[in-house]
């Protein structure tokens, strides 16, 4: 049985080469390119859903939620999480929280001093998005590199908009609840081993400009292992590079914060973004904070997913 649009394309060549002969075909050749456009390979296109935010605003949650639901698997778009190692320095989701959740690109290099540049970026996203749609899964993208996002979705020779049908959510949060989310989280990191961790991979010398040294955390307590590594060093000058050294984790994981919600403000400007205010979840402590995670986050994001993936590519 032949398709109504093909039918259609079918009547229209004959009417065209019929009345304007040789003139026609150009016309034809044109709508032929045109109905391929409409409904060739790129028609229907693989549903993609971004997740975005600051550091500290709950993508890694929200990613892992949506993948359960939707049967999804996560593409890891954080440049410092693609490393193997420093799980706690750069907050990777651990094996329970990931809830048997597949992850991609995540501690997936092992070379600690191998660059992954935004050019491996927009090479390996593509290759996982064909493996995760071959088995039928919803492909999540989560991280906070919004320099490789933009890269991977804007790049003219990837076309990458003409394949992949974007859903973009956004969790923001505001500065100053943000600034005590950070400041506690750098607490909660150190409590749970940050410093050991660091200290295992350090070495007098290293390259902080390459790699998965290039973590918030590492440069900022060199100064302290190195001190540890002097012998005559006393204890309060020790005592004082330390503070010093979380202290500067703070203020540059900050700063981090604040440079990566003005360029999804920026990104804002070119692409359709769901903006989901998170700022009370940030707020509220114990039962209240996951009463109000499912209320302002789970079922706004849940509604946009689900209007997302039931309409037409």
């Amino acid at each position: 049985m032949v398709a109504p649009a093909l039918l259609g394309l079918i009547r229209l060549i004959c009417m065209l080469v019929n009345i304007f002969g040789k003139a026609g075909r150009s016309l034809v050749s044109a709508a032929a390119m045109e109905f391929v456009h409409a409904n060739g390979p790129f028609h229907n296109k693989t549903k993609v859903i971004f997740v975005l935010g600051s550091t500290g605003c709950g993508k890694t949650k929200l990613s892992i939620d949506l993948a359960t639901r939707y049967n999804g698997e996560i593409i890891n778009s954080d440049k410092i999480q693609v490393y193997k190692g420093l799980d706690i320095v750069t907050n990777k989701a651990t094996k329970p929280e990931q809830r048997g959740i597949l992850h991609h690109l995540l501690g997936s290099i092992q070379d600690p001093e191998a660059d992954f540049t935004v050019q491996d970026f927009c090479l390996q996203v593509p290759k996982a998005l064909d493996e995760i749609t071959k088995r039928n899964r919803v492909p999540i993208i989560a991280g906070g590199s919004n320099t490789y996002i933009e890269a991977l979705v804007e790049d003219p020779t990837l076309r990458f908009q003409d394949k992949y049908d974007c859903c973009f959510i956004w969790l923001d949060v505001s500065l100053p609840v943000l600034y005590n989310r950070v400041s506690e989280r750098v607490d909660e990191m150190v409590d749970a081993g940050l410093v050991d961790e660091l200290r295992e991979m350090f070495v007098p010398g290293a390259d902080y400009e390459r790699g998965i040294r290039r973590a918030i955390g590492a440069p900022e307590m060199h100064a302290y292992f190195m001190a540890e590594m002097d012998h005559s060093a006393d204890e309060a000058g020790k005592e004082f590079l330390f503070k010093d050294g979380i202290q500067k984790t703070k203020d540059n994981t900050l700063k981090l914060a604040e440079s990566q919600v003005q360029k999804i403000e920026r990104l804002g400007t070119k692409w359709d973004i769901h903006r989901i205010d998170v700022t009370a979840v940030h707020e509220s402590r114990g039962k209240k904070a996951v009463v109000a995670w499912e209320n302002l986050v789970l079922k706004p994001s849940f509604s946009i997913v689900s209007e997302f993936l039931e309409m037409d590519g």
